[in-house]
């Protein structure tokens, strides 16, 4: 069953060699926003090591508040320089490359606390806790400003694809999230469409400054860093309300994640076995989707960012439901940070030479 895992996708044009995505994930190896060389070779190795789409960590757009750690690469200005680097890196493989655009919101800096002022829809980050201010209207509009131009400047320095960061708390998250958007005007509303106009315009402008060819995909997730727990769709008919205005303001993909892929999305409807979120978004939309959360390894991932080791663990649940069309592309998180030739080993039947995930890991570039 591996070679479902193998088979060719098209996003929008776009052909994939095969399912495997590599997830973002946050790596904190560029010093003052600028990607060096060590970069470079990092997704160069991943490509090489058979990925069919590389989705990079998290990068700054050019608002003052994006990033909340200054080792964090931007994308825009100097850090556009060492990114220039990237794509032709991993073309040289034969890999394909998409940076994952991402502003923190009201997230609390880690590393610089008094550096910047945190922006949000309301100032808060999660209910009842404050942080930063409020974005007035004029910061929105050039938030949605800064996505569109780090958009043209993906595609302008020759990436594959691009992805927004509309997940885990962050600020596009955060406005689709009730207890971080508390404002009274045309960025809220009574219901999750209204909510979602923040980042159904910024893929609008995304779309109108890359052109209707070049895939564009949307990070999402149910759960917050700062509620496990919480869902913003409770039923299909509200993820069907949250994801179709996406759907036809320009998303090609919804990457949908989750802290365990495995776990059903509405078992209340079709069972502890049922779709998970990438296969209820992709049977409402209609939409290619990506699964992701703990895929290949036995710890979860929020724990293992936190430290927590882990081991390869079967992927035999994720063939079946990949063989069945539940969803269209997996992204692999930990197990691709420590061993850039995770697909080849998996395609090959090495399951012995697979690598252990350790916090040691997250120290190095490998």
């Amino acid at each position: 069953m591996i070679h479902t895992l193998f088979r060719p996708f098209t996003i929008n044009g776009l052909r994939l060699p095969n399912r495997i995505v590599m997830a973002p994930m946050t790596r904190s190896f560029s010093p003052g926003g600028i990607p060096g060389d060590n970069v470079a070779e990092y997704y160069r190795k991943r490509a090489a090591g058979g990925v069919g789409l590389i989705v990079t960590e998290g990068t700054a757009i050019d608002r003052a508040a994006a990033a909340n750690d200054p080792d964090v690469p931007e994308f825009h200005g100097r850090g556009l320089d060492g990114w220039a680097k990237v794509p032709p890196a991993v073309h040289r493989e034969g890999g394909l490359i998409a940076p994952q655009l991402w502003h923190v919101g009201a997230m609390p800096n880690r590393r610089n606390p008094k550096a910047v002022t945190a922006e949000s829809p309301s100032g808060v980050y999660m209910p009842g806790k404050t942080n930063g201010d409020a974005m007035t209207d004029s910061d929105v509009a050039d938030a949605i400003a800064s996505f569109a131009r780090a958009a043209a400047d993906a595609k302008r320095l020759g990436f594959d694809a691009v992805e927004l960061h509309g997940a885990h708390g962050y600020l596009i998250d955060a406005f689709f999230w009730p207890g971080t958007n508390a404002r009274n005007d045309g960025w809220n509303g009574g219901d999750i469409a209204a909510r979602g106009r923040f980042a159904a315009e910024i893929l609008k402008a995304v779309r109108a400054a890359v052109g209707p060819d070049f895939p564009v995909i949307i990070r999402l997730s149910q759960w917050k860093q700062q509620d496990f727990a919480y869902r913003i769709a409770v039923t299909p008919d509200e993820m069907l309300a949250w994801l179709a205005p996406l759907a036809d303001a320009g998303a090609d993909v919804f990457h949908c994640s989750q802290r365990r892929f495995w776990e059903p999305e509405f078992p209340e409807i079709d069972g502890e076995a049922g779709l998970n979120f990438a296969g209820w978004a992709k049977k409402l939309t209609g939409k290619p989707t990506i699964t992701v959360g703990s895929v290949g390894l036995s710890g979860e991932f929020v724990a293992g960012m936190r430290g927590e080791a882990s081991k390869p663990a079967s992927i035999e649940n994720l063939l079946e439901r990949l063989a069945r069309d539940e969803f269209d592309l997996v992204a692999v998180g930990r197990a691709l940070i420590v061993d850039p030739d995770w697909a080849h080993k998996i395609r090959d039947g090495r399951t012995g030479d697979l690598r252990d995930y350790s916090a040691e890991a997250l120290a190095t570039l490998v």
